[in-house]
Parts: C-alpha cells; structure tokens; sequence
C-alpha cells in the first residue's frame, strides 16, 4: 500500500507505532497516548523506511573502494548537506558535525572554542543542565534572570552586556523551554551579543522539530553561529545529532576526541589533522543515525514547518482552555490560550495534593497517557517556578545526596507533537481531572528514586517485546 503524502493532515498515519495497544492497570488495553514528546517522539514512518531501504547498502565511509562504502560515504555526506539546507546555513561558512546528540554537541564546543582567562559565557535560568553544565569551569558563567513566570529578562540581559562589555565571548541560550515552551527571540538576541564582539550557540533540540531556523551569513547581524539538535526529538530515533558551526572556529586548534578519520598524516612525532568537520568526528560514525535524520529534516520539510507551528499552536490553545477548567490545577508559565502561537507546545503544571510522580504513574497505568515529571533536567529552572526557597533547596541537595532523590520536587510535563490530536488531549485533561478528585483505583508506593509504582501490578513484558 502506498503510503500517503506528507502533509500536516495525514502525519498521524505516518508514525510508527501510533495506535499502539498498551495494559492499564484493571487488564484493558487501549491505544497509547504519547504526550512525552518534549523527551522523544516516535520515528516518522518514512525515517524507519529510509533506514530499512539503506541497511542492504550500509558499509564503512570514506576511504573505502568498495561500492557500498562509496555509496554509504554519499549517503552520510548527503545528510550533511540536508541539515545544512534545513537550517538555512551557508556550507561555505558552516560546518555539520555529527555526533550522540545535542548534550555531546554542546560539551563538543564547550571543549573547542577558544576561551580565555576573564572570558565571560552568558547563559540562562531557563537552561537544561546539557546547556550548563559544559559551560562550568571553562570560562566566567553569568546567568541570565528569567521572570517569576519563567520567560527570559531581556533588560537583565542588556545589563549583563553592559557590565562585562568587552568580555562576553559566548551565549549559549535555549531556542524554546522545554519546562514551559517560551521561545526565546533568538534572532534579537544574535544582534546584540554581537554588537559587543561575542557570539551565540542555539540549543535548539525544542526548537528544531516546532519552528524554521535560519541560521544566516555570518555578514548578517542576526546570524547564529552555533545551533545544536537532536534527531530522536525529530521524529528520527536512531542514536544521532548535529552541531552546526562556524567553519573558521574547528579550523583551529586541535580536536577534542582523536583518533581515526580525524587525521590526515601522522607520524611517531607530529600528526596534521583533516580540515573540519572530518577532525571533529573521530572513529566510525552512527552513519544510519545520519540517514535518519536527514529523512527526518526532508520529512519536515515536506509537511511545513508553519504548518506544523499552525498545527501545535491550535492544540496548545485547547489544551490550555481545558485545563484552567480543572479545580486545583496549577499552570507554569504562559497560561493564556491566545497567546500560543509565540511558544511551543509544552505545558508543565502541578496538582498540589498529588505528588508529580504518582499523577504520572496514575496517567500511565489507568489512563495510557505517556507524560513526564520531575525537573526535565532544569533544576534550578524548575526550583525557580516553583518559588523554592535556598534552605528549601540544600534540604533536598542533602537528601539527593543521600540517595532520596524522592524528597525532590517537581512538575508534569505535557508535551505535543505534530500527530497529536485534540481527542487525545481532551482524554488526558479528562485523567488530570479525575486525578484532582482523587478518583483513581491503585495504591502507589514511590522508590528512593521518586518513581511510583501500583502495588500488586506486574507487567508481561515479554508479551509486548521479547527482551
């Protein structure tokens, strides 16, 4: 069977795995809601057959004589210039290097780019951990304010800019939350930081699969310099991502992992390493991970970034509307439905009776509603929205440490993807309603890591995968 065209309207059909029956706690199943998107989505249908069309073929890349390893090294070098052209970048000017992910993208410039003694970083309260954790110890880490609702402090920024005029090299700033879905003004942003002589890194693994980016000329203002993302949140899950970069930046200096491929002589006294991004990719590279994602890219393409944008603003907007309508809901950050076309479609919220984890196990194991809880690896992000107080906080760092990471506060996450539907978000407001009310049928009991569980409930996982 043929399988219909890309396009906003028939994406649903294009998932893999998107009516899949999952076990609920009373021994029915019912299809699978996914609202974890903010984490993972699921493989677009025409990413797993690209995959499966190009395994017959996959062989080693570059250097190889062989017939499949000269068509695997096109395949690979193709997806190069498909993620290019997806982010609107100038091949003369960037680069795509491949690797893990956008964590080991961002710690992959952390460790590249040249840094000095008094060199100052700007960075946001609103980062995931990956896009400060890197930062820490290689230059002066200035923060960013974010406001009591969680959007960034534009003229505290201006400020920071002021102060350390003259030695701001870098910001590193989320392109979307994926706490509360703000999209930054990346572009605002750009032309500022390099009015004073710095430059910009992009974490764009919640922005990629929700808006276009344009990375631009580095003679225009508002160009970025460095964008990073994640294929297994673009609906391409086999194991990859990408950093795009400045082509003068890797020219330089020597690369942080070495080894094969990165090299263009070596000797028992000096080595010449091969010009970028070849030297930033040592060993043998996720070739399937690459095809995927460019699959994944011309995929998006094919269906409209806007349309997509158009799609998930109308569902963060009824999902909102829904959800105000629940007693004793609590919403972070931009709670107004007519307002959700200016974020992505992520929705963190709280019901103060009912720790985090246990609505999510709730929604899992009586509902097949797929969240997230916790801190999304935003702690102090998370902390922040929820007003915790600093002795509040060193009480659950001592308990952490301690092994009781339970005692940690947290959010649920709501997550949208581009297949997702107004029936599957009226279901779960439904769930979240019964939740508040106390109207759920197991008895959970938590762990030291803060994940709950229904007592007497045992899952035959080898019936859904043989593992």
């Amino acid at each position: 069977m043929a399988s219909e065209p890309l396009s906003i309207a028939g994406v649903r059909s294009q998932i893999v795995g998107v009516d899949r029956q999952v076990p609920l706690l009373d021994g029915s199943e019912r299809p699978y809601i996914n609202l974890d998107n903010a984490a993972s989505t699921p493989a677009l249908r025409p990413v797993a057959e690209a995959v499966n069309a190009f395994l017959p073929w996959y062989s080693s890349v570059h250097r190889g004589t062989g017939f499949k390893s000269q068509l695997s090294t096109r395949a690979y070098e193709s997806a190069r210039e498909a993620v290019l052209r997806f982010l609107s970048a100038d091949p003369d000017e960037h680069v795509v290097i491949f690797g893990r992910n956008t964590t080991e993208a961002i710690n992959k410039l952390a460790r590249r780019f040249p840094l000095a003694e008094g060199d100052v970083v700007l960075l946001s309260l609103m980062e995931h951990h990956s896009n400060d954790l890197p930062w820490r110890g290689r230059a002066r880490v200035e923060r960013i304010r974010v406001t009591e609702e969680g959007e960034l402090d534009e003229d505290h920024f201006d400020h920071l800019l002021r102060r350390f005029a003259g030695r701001v090299r870098l910001l590193v700033i989320s392109g979307a939350s994926n706490v509360t879905g703000y999209v930054n003004p990346i572009y605002r942003l750009a032309m500022k930081v390099h009015e004073v002589g710095g430059q910009i890194l992009v974490d764009a693994a919640q922005l990629a699969p929700h808006r276009r980016i344009v990375m631009g000329r580095l003679d225009d203002p508002a160009h970025l310099d460095y964008v990073a993302l994640s294929a297994h949140k673009m609906y391409a899950p086999f194991g990859t991502g990408a950093l795009v970069g400045r082509r003068d930046t890797f020219a330089e200096g020597s690369p942080d992992i070495v080894g094969g491929g990165a090299i263009s002589l070596v000797t028992v006294h000096d080595v010449a390493w091969a010009p970028p991004p070849y030297k930033e990719e040592a060993g043998s590279p996720n070739v399937i991970g690459a095809v995927a994602l460019a699959e994944a890219v011309r995929s998006l393409e094919a269906i409209g970034v806007d349309a997509i944008a158009e799609h998930e603003a109308a569902l963060t907007c009824h999902a909102l509307q829904r959800l105000r309508e629940i007693d004793g809901l609590v919403l972070y950050g931009d709670q107004r439905p007519e307002c959700s076309a200016a974020r992505v479609g992520v929705i963190s919220l709280r019901i103060p009776e009912v720790e985090d984890g246990k609505v999510a196990a709730i929604l899992a194991c009586e509902a097949g509603i797929g969240v997230r809880h916790g801190c999304f690896c935003a702690q102090p992000y998370v902390f922040h929205l929820l007003g915790l107080s600093r002795e509040e906080i060193a009480r659950f760092s001592e308990a952490a440490a301690r092994g009781e990471r339970q005692q940690v506060p947290g959010l649920v996450r709501v997550s949208l993807g581009c297949y997702n539907t107004v029936e599957e978000l009226d279901a779960a407001v439904e769930a979240l309603a019964r939740v508040a009310r106390g109207e759920y049928n197991g008895r959970y009991r938590v762990d030291a890591e803060g994940e709950y569980y229904p007592e007497g409930y045992q899952v035959e996982w080898g019936r859904y995968l043989p593992l």
